[in-house]
């Protein structure tokens, strides 16, 4: 049996830069456990803090910066190089530190790519996100939606958050819309501005696990960043007349806290394509889920069939008829993301959306004409 490496021990120092410990990073006993298959050859784990093309910024070790193995090169692509919040494995000789493994991801956001279809990953190995939406002109029900249903199918856990509550004076009326489109989530309201509400964010910040923030352009994310840091590390722009954000952050990065947690700042995202499956739809919509459980068929689709709850809630006001049109969507989304990643299953998906599509124009229709 390998010995169990003190990892401590491994983490070398220099006076050209901070390094902070690997418990602080989220180094956690499931990244240990894997990481001690290879005690054998010696080498260091390492968080990615940032990733470009063909150099990776690390923390945790004396290496600021490592390049992939030959073999990872070859072996690795789309999805598997590593990036931002992943755990490497290095081999350091002198100043040169290449990446000889990826340790598994314990969480994956990830979203449809804007060009090309596929799936880009957001950020790895995130134990909280935080969604930003910000009370101005930008506040979007259906793209919170989105951002809820990533995160559940990531593997982490979702925590809404309205920033820039001075720029209304009562934040209660975006309240009932937030909870609406996210069930069962702890919805925050708060301003980065002037620190309102700031408290019960960082009360989650717990020591030993890594929190991200996603949103729009403009929200504030890394106005919350700042704050959150008590100083200005991170560029903020200032939001155009419509109300619409420009990009402060312009790459993925870990920012480590004073308090022992980590937080991962994204670029703003105004398209969220989604790749989750149904059972994160269904934790999305719990509500949706929650009634489908009345239905008299345990396989309704919601659509026409007789008995169904959904449709009954919706058509007493109950559901509200955007968020199911909402979660069709969505479902529609996922599932056409899923015949491009097999293209075998695409003949037999093809009859079976074609028909549901119809059956959804059809009860469109009979009900506008009601």
């Amino acid at each position: 049996m390998e010995p169990r490496l003190d990892y401590r021990s491994l983490v070398q120092t220099t006076e050209s830069f901070d390094v902070y410990s690997l418990e602080q990073l989220g180094f956690s006993d499931f990244f240990a456990a894997q990481a001690n298959e290879h005690a054998a050859r010696g080498w260091i784990p390492a968080r990615v803090s940032a990733a470009s093309q063909s150099r990776f910024h690390l923390l945790g070790c004396s290496a600021p910066l490592a390049e992939l193995s030959g073999r990872l090169r070859h072996e690795l692509s789309g999805l598997e190089r590593p990036n931002t919040g992943d755990w490497v494995l290095l081999e350091i000789q002198d100043d040169r530190a290449t990446i000889q493994s990826v340790l598994p991801r314990r969480t994956a956001l990830t979203r449809r790519a804007v060009r090309g279809g596929g799936e880009q990953l957001v950020a790895a190995n995130v134990d909280v996100f935080f969604i930003v939406t910000s009370a101005n002109q930008d506040f979007s029900p259906r793209r919170l939606e989105r951002y809820v249903t990533a995160v559940w199918d990531s593997g982490a856990r979702p925590v809404v958050v309205l920033n820039k509550v001075d720029l209304t004076p009562d934040p209660e009326e975006y309240l009932g819309e937030m909870e609406a489109a996210a069930p069962g989530v702890d919805v925050l309201c708060l301003s980065a501005l002037d620190g309102t509400g700031v408290e019960a964010l960082e009360s989650l910040l717990q020591a030993g696990l890594t929190f991200g923030f996603i949103g729009s352009s403009g929200v504030g994310k890394s106005s919350l960043v700042n704050r959150l840091q008590g100083q200005a590390t991170q560029a903020v722009a200032e939001i155009r007349d419509d109300g619409t954000g420009r990009h402060a952050t312009t790459r993925r990065e870990l920012v480590p806290l004073d308090n022992g947690s980590v937080l991962v700042d994204t670029p703003g995202m105004r398209e969220f394509g989604v790749v989750a499956d149904e059972a994160s739809l269904e934790a999305a919509f719990a509500d949706i889920a929650e009634l489908s459980a009345r239905c008299r068929f345990h396989d309704c689709k919601h659509e026409a069939e007789p008995g169904c709850a959904v449709l009954a809630a919706e058509q007493s006001g109950e559901l509200p008829e955007q968020r199911l049109r909402s979660y069709r969507k969505l479902l529609r989304e996922a599932a056409a993301f899923e015949r491009r990643q097999s293209p075998q299953q695409q003949s037999n998906a093809k009859r079976h959306w074609k028909t549901i599509n119809k059956q959804m124009r059809n009860f469109d229709k009979s009900k506008r004409y009601r």
